[in-house]
C-alpha cells in the first residue's frame, strides 16, 4: 500500500519548543516527521505538501504514528490527513505509478 499523508501542529507549543515561526510556517516540526519516516527504511518520498511511504499496512501505520508523535511538542493540537491505496500484491508502486503516468505522457505527446 501506499499511503500519502500531511500531519502539521497547531496552538501552543510544549515548553521548549520553537513552534510556529511568525510567517506560520511549521518546517521544524514537519521535519521531524519526515526524519522518522526517512529511518524507517521503508521507500517514501516527500513533496511540499505530502509524504508519501509504502509498505505493508502495519509498517505503514506505526510509522504514521511515529511521525505524528514526533510533530506532538510543536503544538497543543495535531492535524493529520491521510490518502491510502490499497492495491494488494503490488509493491515498487511509489515509482512504478509515476513511470506508467510519464510513459502515457510521452505516447500522447505532452
Amino acid at each position: 500500500m501506499i499511503v500519502a499523508f500531511s500531519v502539521a501542529p497547531s496552538g501552543t507549543p510544549q515548553p521548549g519548543h520553537a513552534g510556529e515561526t511568525e510567517d506560520g510556517s511549521v518546517h521544524d516540526a514537519v521535519a521531524a516527521a519526515v526524519r522518522v519516516v526517512r529511518e524507517s527504511g521503508l521507500p517514501n518520498r516527500t513533496s511540499s505538501m505530502f509524504t508519501e511511504i509504502e509498505g505493508e499496512w502495519d509498517e505503514v501505520f506505526a510509522v504514521v504514528k511515529r511521525a505524528t508523535e514526533a510533530v506532538a511538542p510543536f503544538g497543543s493540537r495535531i492535524s493529520l490527513v491521510i490518502k491510502a491505496d490499497i492495491r494488494p500484491g503490488h509493491s515498487g508502486e511509489l515509482d512504478g505509478k509515476v513511470a506508467r503516468l510519464e510513459s502515457a505522457l510521452d505516447a500522447s505527446g505532452e
